[in-house]
Order: C-alpha cells, then structure tokens, then sequence
C-alpha cells in the first residue's frame, strides 16, 4: 500500500520512509506544505503522515485542502504540539488520527496500518479469501496448511488484491497504489508480478483465486460471475 509523508524535518522524515519502505509500504517524501498538497489531491496515496509545522503551507491548510478536494487518503496528523485544543482542531479539520512527538515507531507502523484497514473496510489483521489466509501484520500467506513465500513486492500486490477481494482492480489502480513515483516500471511489470504470484498461490485441484480480465485487470476471488477468466 502506498503512503506520503509530509515532514519539514530531514533526518525524521528519511527515517519514516525508510521504516515504512521495510515494513512493505510503498513511499513517497516530501519536505513542504505545498508540495505535498499537490502529491496529495492525485488520490493516488493509501495514508498521508501529515505535519502541522511545514514552510511554504501549513498541515492544517494543506489538510483543509484535501478535504476540500474529496481526498479520500486517511491522514496521520503528526507534529510536536500535544496541547488537547489542538488535537481537536486536527481531528475536527479532517485528520482520521493524531500522533504527537516524539513518538516510537512501532506505534506510527501500527497507526498507519489500522488506517489502511479502516480505509478499506477490513476487519482485523487477517484476510481470507477462499482458503488463502494473508496475514497483514506478519506479511505472512498461507493456503490451506501451506506457507507462502512472498517478495516484498509480490506481498504488496497480493495485498492490495486481497483488500479489494471479488472486485476487478486496473492495472492503472495497482500502480497507483503499490508502486511509489519513483519506480521505474515496464510496460508489462503488472503481467509480471501476476504471473509470479499466480504460480506461488495457486494449487492443482483447488479453485482458482487469481483471475484475469482481460483488457481491464485482475479479481482476487472465488469466481462467480465477473466475466474475469
């Protein structure tokens, strides 16, 4: 899944995407309000990690501006300031969560995570779809009494198909949200990596979970009347 981090300050904001590049997110970075206003209203991210204090546009007015614009990205309010008037201001402004610094990472990973669950309507940490279980937290996959084992990349992709289970996503959807605006990609990258996966999950004898629309993108899925193949 993808996430954007607005944050003024280098060395955290290095730290955060590197933290969430290796716990399978895909990362975008930016350093100032106006800049990650306008990475922000492409729709494009899962979860924004917001500062309040930025030069050139302030979190709030930047936070403002994508609800205004409909942004459907859930937003980590994240700055120094703890006082409870202006936690109140940052949820009642549209934030979905608020985490005060300092802060430890495990809880920002935590936070960010139950935000992408919230966004996509799952309930808890693990998705089933038939008899595959994908574990979110452990990024670990299991079908039926056999482990998986994953890339990084074939987790992500694996995993945005299973928050989107029984629904056909586009290709342009996947990389919108697996890859980061600084993946260089081939033209046939998105085959790729579904034919890899394909082979990994599925099993001789069992139903088939990953299906191809063709011209359109891929379902992960029991198949009942989608017109995937």
């Amino acid at each position: 899944m993808r996430v954007l981090i607005v944050e003024d300050f280098e060395p955290l904001r290095e730290a955060m995407a590197q933290g969430l590049s290796e716990a399978g997110f895909a990362v975008d970075a930016v350093g100032d309000g106006e800049t990650g206003l306008w990475h922000g209203k492409s729709g494009e991210h899962d979860v924004i990690v917001l500062d309040l204090m930025l030069p050139r546009m302030d979190g709030m007015t930047v936070l403002r501006e994508l609800r205004r614009a409909e942004s459907r990205s859930r937003v980590l309010v994240l700055t120094a300031k703890s006082a409870a008037e202006e936690r109140i201001a940052g949820l009642e402004g549209g934030a979905d969560d608020y985490l005060g610094k300092p802060f430890v990472f495990g809880e920002l990973l935590a936070r960010v995570r139950a935000l992408v669950r919230r966004k996509y309507e799952a309930r808890g940490t693990v998705l089933n779809v038939g008899d595959l279980r994908v574990e979110l937290s452990g990024r670990q996959v299991w079908r039926g009494g056999r482990q998986i084992v994953l890339s990084a990349r074939e987790f992500g992709l694996l995993e945005y198909l299973a928050l989107n289970a029984n629904r056909v996503v586009t290709r342009g959807e996947i990389v919108a949200h697996v890859y980061d605006f600084n993946a260089s990609l081939e033209s046939n990258v998105i085959d790729v990596f579904i034919g890899l996966l394909r082979k990994k999950i599925e099993e001789p004898g069992k139903p088939r979970l990953l299906h191809t629309r063709r011209g359109v993108g891929y379902m992960l899925g029991l198949l009942e009347g989608t017109g995937a193949e």
